[in-house]
């Protein structure tokens, strides 16, 4: 007899069965699809819906309803479903070779289960050491394989708890490597932790399972968390600061709690120095803690820095600069000149100004100047893309920022006023990048004796963290300040650097459609999808053919925007597919929204001591590794491995956004560019992608947001106490 079908509603019926194989489930929903080997049925049943975590092998017992889908035929919709371990030989080999545990595949399941049969999950957690008796099985692997087991087992604890609080279970390795065992009595203990904690895990995540374990919606406590999440959500957005009566405004609309509850909130997270309140130009600011002090830290350091004469040894400035240019066969132009004085005789100077203005060859001249007079001089960069950069173009080493500063997972800086650096001179170029927490960690480890040379373009993008650093240092006057504004005749010839200064002017770049040896192109499209289709065409063929550059490696798509067409997630999908289709027989892995492939350029979104990567590195995917769960990324040459629980901090880097460009530098930049983008066609967005392409730049879209986005010159309002600081009388 057949099942019924759905066009009547049915009675629940129950159903159980060994899960033969796991079709989809997606950890966020717990939603998933199963073929099951039910009893009494001789064909595969499609089970649908939703449960913590599941995997091949586990007995399954459900409760719902049989129905007749249109698109996948028959299948039993489940109301209510439980996976419990599996007991069988069969269920157990199933569930081994799932790759639920790391270091065990479909050909050591099978030789583990033939060795011990259904005694093996007891060997595995109580006489691990047996598992040697296996062939091929040493201590390594047995160690790894009863770790393995031991953090499956808590993390599956962290998924049911998640689940049967509405909460997805896609964090819970996060949630694992944050907490531990404590995991759960964590959580129960004080739920908003997790926003703090936990990447990928925000106020609304942590208050639902605060509702669902009883705390009220109008304690104090869920008010205290919502207050320092608006903060924390303002600093990522590059505030340092919010005013009180909009912080108070917020916090109305994200918890819908009376006036009194907030006040008392606000009370009592100042009481206990979770919050700090401060008058800033007549206005009333809160901060968090730790931004208000570094503010406060950079502005007393680099006064006091100003007022100081350097340490270097005497310099006949006229033989020095005769010397540097007879050793390197080049001149230094007038602009150049002027500002190599202020350079040599500052204890912190900013040099500044645009492309092709020669800064990097200034900088080089200090360098070998300096370096004659036996001066220990370090150079630094935010990013690893741009510290390869600065290298390479003065022939002194560089790191990144991080590295400079031997940041350590839960620790951050181990460089400091107690241990310091090692230098006479400390070198930070890209600074339009560095945002005031980086700052206040170098200023603070920049030794007694030591001088600083702050190098960027503040008609860049500011930083992607809080504050506008360079802009306010050079806008404050305290320190001297040498701009470079003469484009070198070398430099001239580039149409990519003569319309980054027209943008920067206000006036739109010259642009060309045939000239074949032009390097700056824009392509007219009207239409969004338009846009898209070109790009992908752009990408996968013109580029490759026309000037020999690998699609994936060698082509940067920078996008204005995350969301829409035209927005980076759309795009970076219709890339990949485009130049990294999937392969036969090759692995891949579907993680937090993106699938992973072979091959695929990914980016880093956070930044994570651990691993040494930091937010905006850009590698490429070398390896997965489908039974030890594990995914090898190549950043720049060092190979750095990935659980498949840690995939949410990267992501597919074939479009990234321009403020994600920042201190890259690309042979070929495609920025697409709609009126849909408005609210972010600015003038320093264009500028700054732009001023990305070392050798290419083409413009995909409508004139109309171009022209928009050049006479833009609206820069962006950041809420922040440096300015008022650095202009303040005193030290």
């Amino acid at each position: 007899m057949n099942p019924p079908t759905s066009q009547v509603q049915q009675p629940v019926e129950s159903l159980s069965g060994l899960i033969e194989r796991v079709t989809f489930f997606n950890e966020e929903t717990g939603f998933a699809v199963l073929k099951v080997k039910a009893r009494a049925r001789r064909e595969l049943v499609t089970v649908v819906g939703s449960l913590a975590s599941v995997n091949a092998g586990e007995w399954l017992t459900a409760e719902g309803r049989w129905s007749q889908d249109k698109q996948f035929g028959l299948q039993f919709r489940a109301e209510l479903l439980k996976c419990t371990p599996p007991t069988t030989r069969e269920g157990i080999e199933k569930y081994l070779a799932s790759g639920m545990v790391k270091g065990i595949g479909p050909a050591y399941a099978g030789k583990l289960v033939d060795k011990f049969g259904e005694k093996i999950f007891d060997i595995i957690e109580n006489a691990s050491a047996r598992l040697e008796e296996v062939e091929g099985i040493g201590p390594e692997r047995r160690r790894r394989i009863k770790a393995a087991w031991a953090e499956q087992r808590v993390i599956r604890d962290i998924m049911v708890f998640l689940h049967s609080n509405g909460v997805g279970t896609s964090r819970a390795v996060r949630i694992y490597k944050t907490y531990g065992d404590q995991a759960i009595a964590t959580i129960q203990a004080n739920p908003y932790v997790l926003a703090q904690d936990v990447a990928g895990i925000g106020f609304r995540t942590a208050d639902t399972i605060a509702q669902k374990i009883g705390v009220p919606h109008d304690s104090v406590q869920r008010a205290c968390a919502g207050l320092a999440h608006i903060l924390l959500e303002a600093a990522a957005q590059g505030h340092c600061a919010l005013p009180v009566a909009r912080l108070k405004e917020e916090a109305g609309k994200l918890l819908l709690v009376s006036d009194e509850v907030l006040a008392a909130a606000l009370e009592r997270i100042l009481r206990e120095g979770g919050l700090v309140r401060e008058q800033v130009h007549s206005e009333d600011l809160m901060f968090l803690p730790a931004l208000r002090k570094a503010e406060e830290f950079i502005a007393t350091r680099l006064k006091a820095l100003s007022k100081l004469p350097t340490n270097y040894p005497a310099i006949d400035f006229e033989k020095a600069v005769q010397w540097y240019e007879k050793r390197t066969g080049k001149t230094l132009a007038a602009s150049q000149r002027a500002a190599l004085g202020p350079v040599l005789t500052s204890r912190v100077v900013i040099v500044t100004g645009g492309p092709g203005v020669g800064k990097t060859t200034l900088v080089h001249s200090i360098l070998m100047i300096l370096g004659a007079k036996k001066v220990q001089c370090r150079l630094c960069a935010p990013t690893g893309r741009a510290a390869k950069r600065l290298s390479e173009a003065t022939g002194f080493p560089a790191k990144t920022i991080h590295r400079l500063l031997e940041f350590e997972p839960g620790k951050g800086s181990q460089r400091n006023e107690k241990h310091p650096l090692h230098c006479d001179l400390l070198v930070v170029d890209e600074t339009s990048m560095v945002d005031v927490s980086l700052m206040h960690h170098l200023v603070r480890a920049l030794p007694s004796h030591g001088s600083l040379l702050i190098v960027g373009d503040a008609d860049q993008l500011p930083s992607v963290g809080p504050g506008l650093l360079l802009r306010q240092l050079i806008e404050s006057g305290v320190l001297p300040v040498a701009k470079l504004t003469e484009v070198f005749r070398q430099a001239e010839g580039s149409r990519i650097i003569t319309n980054a200064h027209r943008i920067n002017q206000g006036l739109l770049p010259e642009t060309a459609e045939s000239e074949k040896d032009s390097d700056f192109f824009f392509i007219e499209r009207e239409d969004p999808e338009r846009i898209a289709e070109t790009l992908l065409e752009v990408v996968k063929d013109r580029i490759p053919k026309r000037f020999g550059l690998d699609p994936i490696r060698e082509v940067q798509v920078l996008t204005p925007m995350n969301r829409g067409s035209l927005g980076v997630r759309e795009l970076n999908s219709r890339i990949q597919e485009a130049v990294n289709p999937v392969k036969p027989g090759q692995p891949m892995v579907e993680r937090f929204g993106s699938q992973f492939r072979l091959g695929d350029k990914v980016i880093q979104t956070e930044n994570d001591y651990d691993k040494a990567v930091f937010n905006g590195d850009i590698g490429q995917v070398t390896a997965i590794d489908m039974i030890e769960q594990e995914l090898k990324v190549d950043f720049e040459g060092r190979v750095v491995l990935f659980q498949f629980g840690e995939l949410d901090s990267l992501a597919l880097a074939y479009a990234i956004t321009i403020h994600k460009s920042q201190g890259s530098e690309f042979p070929a930049v495609i920025i697409p560019l709609a009126t849909q983008q408005f609210m972010l066609l600015q003038r320093n967005l264009v500028y700054t992608g732009v001023t990305r392409a070392k050798r290419l730049v083409v413009l995909i879209g409508q004139p109309k947001a171009l022209s928009m986005a050049v006479r833009n010159n609206r820069t962006e309002a950041r809420y922040s106490g440096l300015l008022a600081r650095l202009r303040a009388p005193g030290p």
